[in-house]
């Protein structure tokens, strides 16, 4: 792990596309070995926000670091990360095996080590079974489990996760679930955006409500639930339409 003070660490990040302004002076300061929940509307801003975290799209202004490495040097950043994007990027003519095996190939693992580690997380995904398998055989929460062992095969010390449990059924979302916490545990880093709240009340140690490309609340979500007004136990639902809605009097914001 690195010395550095903050897994995630940004300040004033901004990204332009021509006159469309996707995220404005977005500043991050993300704990090493915890969940951070990444929530907001569709069109808010996160998919650009972890792109630019991930050296996949550059900032317009402002900076980031992870683990103290600038994201303007991808190489000084890759080996640190893993990246599931919500549409996990597998070859259809490749069998699961053969898809995390050429990833492994990819990242310099030695092969002994990355067949002791794809055979552990096949098992642990359920996916043994199906590794001889084309992937275009495979259904949607087939492919996210293949991509998300994908984003996990080398350890990274920063996992970015968007929708990871989108397409699984409750069984297997409870594994991948449980696989997130574990690797907090051992202190790694999760970035984890979903539209599925119960999944952040569960796991994130802290959250980030992004609107309009700004993140408009961040705390706790016991810090967050406390601030809303409601006629029954606030949510972190009731915190997401506080501040991203005007939702009436039935929800309101202190």
């Amino acid at each position: 792990m690195s010395a550095a003070q903050f897994a995630i660490d940004a300040t004033g990040l901004r990204k332009r596309f021509g006159n469309t302004v996707a995220v404005d002076s977005v500043d991050l300061a993300v704990d090493h070995g915890t969940v951070y929940g990444f929530l907001g509307p569709n069109g808010a801003g996160k998919t650009t926000t972890m792109r630019m975290l991930t050296t996949l799209t550059r900032p317009s202004a402002g900076e980031a670091r992870i683990v103290g490495a600038p994201v303007t040097d991808r190489d000084a950043v890759r080996d640190s990360i893993g990246y599931l994007p919500e549409d996990p990027p597998v070859f259809d003519e490749l069998t699961g095996r053969e898809q995390l095996t050429y990833f492994a190939r990819l990242r310099d693992i030695p092969t002994p080590e990355a067949d002791r580690r794809i055979d552990a997380w096949l098992e642990r995904f359920d996916l043994a079974g199906d590794a001889g398998k084309r992937i275009e055989e495979y259904s949607k929460g087939m492919r996210q489990k293949i991509g998300l062992v994908q984003a996990l095969l080398h350890e990274p010390d920063v996992c970015f996760l968007d929708e990871p449990t989108s397409g699984l059924d409750p069984r297997a979302a409870r594994t991948v679930m449980n696989a997130i916490a574990e690797m907090a545990d051992e202190g790694r880093t999760i970035f984890l955006s979903t539209h599925i709240l119960s999944v952040v009340e569960e796991l994130a140690d802290a959250v980030g409500v992004l609107a309009d490309g700004r993140i408009v609340t961040e705390g706790a979500p016991e810090t967050l639930t406390r601030q809303v007004e409601s006629d029954s136990d606030p949510t972190l639902e009731d915190v997401f339409l506080a501040v991203t809605t005007d939702h009436g009097a039935a929800v309101q914001w202190r």
